[in-house]
């Protein structure tokens, strides 16, 4: 698992390009035209992907893929699943207790929405990847009741990763007879979701929210800001994760 994570790490932003520029420097003794030419591009991509419009080359493709939902009477969906997105720890202003960060509150968010619209059992997971006492699931849990007044049916609290969120969602539901549901998460992660979970044998009606693609854009957009690094970090981890499980099942 710590392998994974640090080699994750480096294929990610801003790590990859940091390393990436330090090559190019390296390289200067030996290849100065060379060295220069890389250690320059690597500052420019990331000047370019750490401003909000920059993020929309990687952002932009994977969202086309996601179309918001639209529920129609012959849906027949059974069941809502709505997929972590992480926490905030030891929340003082909770009493110290674990909250759902805001990835995770948007998902809930628009969870309840269609909940309410549905009338449907609402499975919530995610587990303890960073060693918490308490499951991701039931934090989502409490904030559903607490927050949105929506009870939730299941909680998955064992999965470290959206392939386990699949495997052991799908064995809970399998035993409720459930064979088509309406999967939340985000625009960038429903891609890789949607293929997982079909991977299980359910039927996926994809539920989509947080579609940056969508968002207005100003001046300040262009320029390099934190909230464009982390869009374009995480889409790159998508780009990474659709790959990965792409060519694994294809026998790669």
């Amino acid at each position: 698992m710590i392998i994974t994570k640090v080699v994750s790490m480096l294929l990610l932003l801003p790590t990859n390009l940091i390393v990436l520029c330090v090559i190019g420097m390296l390289l200067r003794r030996a290849y100065p035209r060379l060295g220069v030419t890389v250690s320059v591009a690597a500052l420019l991509l990331l000047a370019v992907l750490s401003s909000k419009a920059g993020a929309l080359l990687l952002v932009a493709p994977l969202e086309q893929h996601s179309s918001p939902l639209t529920l129609s009477a012959d849906s027949d969906a059974q069941a809502i699943v709505i997929l972590g997105g992480g926490r905030l720890g030891n929340a003082p202003e909770y009493d110290s207790k674990d909250q759902p960060n805001y990835w995770t509150l948007a998902r809930l968010r628009y969870g309840a929405k269609i909940q309410r619209q549905t009338g449907l059992p609402i499975l919530v997971s995610g587990g303890m990847p960073d060693g918490s006492a308490v499951s991701e699931a039931a934090v989502m849990s409490q904030s559903l009741q607490d927050d949105f007044a929506t009870p939730v049916k299941w909680q998955e609290g064992k999965s470290d990763d959206t392939e386990q969120n699949a495997k052991f969602s799908a064995e809970m539901l399998r035993q409720a007879n459930v064979k088509k549901i309406i999967l939340v998460t985000d625009a960038l992660h429903m891609q890789r979701a949607r293929l997982v979970f079909a991977q299980t044998g359910l039927e996926v009606i994809a539920a989509p929210t947080i579609f940056f693609s969508q968002e207005r854009f100003t001046l300040l957009s262009f320029l390099p800001s934190g909230e464009g690094m982390r869009r374009s970090a995480y889409a790159m981890h998508e780009w990474l994760g659709v790959f990965w499980y792409t060519a694994r099942h294809a026998g790669l």
